[in-house]
């Protein structure tokens, strides 16, 4: 141990005995597992609220055409972001007339000092298309989507930018950023939220508020973004259930304006902390002729390139001594497939000795104790935990579950001390309205043939141990679940150094309630306590 984490610890230590004299007590994951706790829904909330109109002041349009609007960052690597950014009028209707890139420049201008630039980077621009072959739909093609990718950045230090085409004197006001520290067990960024199926509704503005006022210094997105699916491509009104609203619709449609909603709602957040997004089911936006995640592809740039994935679907990255791995529930995840060979190959080349920490996030959460989506991805977690597992993941966060769940540390439907923390935060505030119902409340478990996923097959299991043994659900919480409650927010993660780390969730009811939350925990590192040997899976179908 370096005099850093030393000094990490000794301050750690401290304010652990400085919460012991102030009567608070913060639980760590050494002392679980927890006997399952149950937060009921509040009543006095409503479960959902409606989207936020197309002509919200957080959702219009703030410049002219060329100026470059919906900035955001991403990481890349620990010297290197992504700076992305859209000019240009989007078209929506029967007919549409895709913009040339061509015409303006995608370029950023930075430096270290507010108002001084030294450095210029170019980039690349693209437009998109949703296009539909149905009498009545209308079609959409985008504004001119530009991404540069700023390099030879010092980490931990701070950079001053602008964006835009200077030829066109078409330039955005100066934003800020951070870079984050290099890889080592001694470094790690400030905060990471965590957010999932964030929407645009007050709730989804209520979130963002409270996240802001959190101050983080990254955030993870685990999928679902702004429901642009919720609707048809005329607008309208979005919809809490797509298809009971609009059952004779030919295809899923989507209404691609709230793309670009979201862009500037989120844009006060995202031009200065970086955001890394995964899909999720919402994301897929299907178009005649088989096209899917057309937007999510083109709108977001992901380090997929300097982590060896092949696509934006699945990629990983470091964040300090953390190793992030963003995997894809709605591409091909089967043991023989592209993604599973590259996590393997990423899995295999970690040096746990800079990054200690390894956490992994994807849409769907594997452990869930909601009627809603119940197994529904069971069988990406027989294909994939036995690998995350042996290679110790330490937590995984999930959305898709419109409510929050931790579990204790589990495996294979098992409590395991060396299995991961799984998290679900899919409760940021959309239209679809938070989940109230548990699989193990009376009359609530679904039937085999429910929860179909939208990607994937259907592998139900029957349980085959506890209180639920050979039944389908549980008869009460399951013993792997440690807190659930139905309400909409988001989550920091602060790790102080190698061994601990800081969770909160943070509700939406709380926003005005100073020091409150609705859970709060250490998670601890044990490495020195797990095998390094593969321990296989048994399973019991039903």
């Amino acid at each position: 141990m370096d005099n850093s984490e030393l000094w990490l610890t000794l301050i750690l230590f401290v304010y652990f005995l400085h919460m012991m004299v102030a009567g608070k007590h913060i639980p760590t994951t050494l002392e679980g597992p927890f006997k399952p706790v149950t937060h009921r829904f509040d009543p006095s909330f409503r479960k959902g609220s409606d989207d936020l109109p197309m002509n919200h002041p957080r959702l219009a349009k703030k410049v002219t055409s060329i100026f470059p609007e919906q900035i955001a960052l991403a990481l890349s690597t620990p010297t290197s972001m992504w700076v992305s950014w859209i000019t240009g009028d989007a078209q929506i209707g029967p007919k549409v007339t895709p913009l040339d890139p061509s015409t303006v420049a995608s370029e950023v201008w930075f430096g270290k000092k507010s108002g001084n630039y030294p450095f210029i980077q170019k980039g690349v621009a693209s437009v998109y298309s949703q296009l539909y072959p149905f009498e009545g739909l209308l079609n959409y093609t985008s504004g001119i989507i530009h991404h540069v990718k700023l390099q030879g950045l010092e980490p931990n230090t701070r950079y001053y930018y602008k964006c835009g085409d200077s030829s066109l004197s078409a330039v955005s006001d100066e934003h800020v950023f951070e870079t984050l520290p290099l890889p080592s067990p001694s470094t790690y960024p400030g905060r990471i939220a965590v957010v999932g199926d964030l929407g645009l509704t007050s709730n989804s503005t209520t979130t963002i508020d409270h996240l802001i006022n959190n101050d983080p210094s990254m955030i993870l997105m685990v999928g679902d973004l702004c429901y642009a699916n919720q609707y048809l491509t005329t607008g309208d009104r979005g919809a809490s259930c797509y298809s009971c609203a609009f059952p004779d619709a030919p295809i899923r449609e989507t209404y691609q304006p709230r793309w670009d909603g979201w862009g500037r709602f989120m844009e006060p957040l995202t031009s200065r902390v970086p955001m890394m997004v995964i899909e999720g089911n919402h994301e897929i936006e299907p178009q005649a002729g088989g096209t899917t995640f057309k937007s999510y592809i083109e709108r977001f740039a992901v380090p997929s390139d300097d982590s060896g994935s092949n696509g934006s679907f699945y990629y990983s990255f470091n964040a300090g001594g953390i190793h992030v791995i963003m995997l894809g529930a709605y591409v091909d995840y089967n043991n023989t497939g592209a993604q599973y060979a590259w996590l393997r190959k990423d899995l295999r080349q970690l040096d746990r000795s800079l990054t200690p920490w390894l956490v992994a996030a994807w849409h769907s959460p594997w452990y869930n104790s909601y009627s809603s989506h119940y197994q529904e991805f069971e069988c990406m977690r027989q294909e994939m935990e036995s690998l995350l597992y042996q290679y110790k993941v330490d937590i995984v966060f999930s959305g898709h579950v419109h409510a929050y769940e931790r579990m204790n540390r589990v495996y294979n439907y098992t409590l395991d001390p060396c299995g991961p923390v799984y998290i679900t935060v899919g409760d940021g505030g959309n239209i679809e309205k938070v989940d109230t119902d548990h699989a193990d409340d009376p009359g609530k478990c679904p039937s085999n043939g429910d929860n179909i996923p939208e990607f994937g097959g259907i592998c139900h299991l029957n349980i085959s141990s506890g209180p639920g043994r050979g039944k389908f659900c549980w008869d009460k919480q399951p013993e792997w679940s440690a807190l659930r409650e139905s309400s909409f927010g988001h989550g920091i993660l602060e790790v102080v150094n190698s061994t601990y780390a800081l969770w909160t969730w943070h509700r939406n009811q709380d926003i005005y309630k100073e020091n409150s939350h609705g859970d709060q925990i250490y998670i601890v590192r044990q490495p020195e306590l797990c095998p390094t040997t593969f321990k296989s899976v048994s399973l019991s179908t039903g």
